[in-house]
């Protein structure tokens, strides 16, 4: 597996858990009385975070990130379907290299 293919399974796996914790967890916390969710998908959303992150730094060698582009993939990191926009980046990154 490829730098920018771990980056790109990293920023789906921190994209799922974003969602499910603001729009599954939150609200059944605050509309159910269920903390357990929040409780549970908390962490695991932030180790999510973290690994999204370490993948990150980690292709940026690899994929040359310009600091502007690294500032755009971690801001979509932090906004429910980001994900989705990091992930055509990514894409079109490898795409680059590739060629």
């Amino acid at each position: 597996m490829t730098a920018l293919q771990g980056l790109r399974r990293a920023a789906l796996a921190e994209g799922t858990t974003l969602v499910l914790l603001v729009l599954v967890a939150v609200p059944l916390k605050h509309l159910a009385g269920w903390p357990l969710a929040v409780q549970v998908m908390g962490p695991v959303h932030g180790l999510a975070f973290l690994t999204w992150t370490w993948a990150l730094i980690a292709s940026a060698p690899v994929a040359g990130w310009r600091p502007l582009e690294l500032a755009q993939l971690l801001g979509g990191a932090v906004v429910p379907f980001g994900a989705l926009i990091n992930d055509r980046l990514i894409r079109r990154r490898a795409a680059e290299i590739a060629a």
